[in-house]
């Protein structure tokens, strides 16, 4: 039995197929890419009316993820892995500005329900135009 709060993941998808939940991950404004327990990339979504800030190409698909990245970087990627996999931390964050765009990256460990590493979710959000927010915004606004 699940406590009040808690969501029957089984259930909340039960009724749901893959074209959906694609439609759901394609549609959030982020580039997200999944890589597997041995480190390769195994899914990347689609965002619809943009294109990723890093190009994404399905010839990625399968390939490690240490060959995604140039290889000045490869030894961070793979410190990132590592941490993860002996749980030294939670997620690994970076910001940069990359062409006319301030990016805001960020990689996540995914665990499985028995707490084992399951991969890598990574992250990537061009903030150039959160960064401009000030005050607030409570109420909808109609754009003038």
């Amino acid at each position: 039995m699940n406590e009040p709060n808690e969501v029957n993941t089984q259930e909340l998808f039960e009724d749901m197929d893959a074209e959906t939940l694609l439609y759901i991950l394609d549609n959030i404004p982020l580039d997200i890419t999944f890589v597997d327990k041995n480190d390769v990339v195994t899914y990347f979504n689609m965002p619809m009316g943009k294109q990723h800030v890093f190009p994404r190409v399905e010839l990625d698909l399968g390939r490690k993820v240490q060959n995604c990245h140039p290889p000045k970087s490869v030894h961070v990627v793979q410190k990132i892995l590592d941490d993860f996999r002996a749980k030294k931390r939670k997620s690994a964050d970076f910001w940069m500005h990359y062409h006319d765009k301030y990016l805001y990256i960020r990689y996540f460990p995914v665990y499985d329900k028995n707490g084992e590493y399951f991969g890598v979710l990574e992250v990537v959000q061009d903030i150039s135009e959160i960064q401009k927010i000030s005050g607030e915004r409570k109420l909808l606004d109609e754009e003038e």
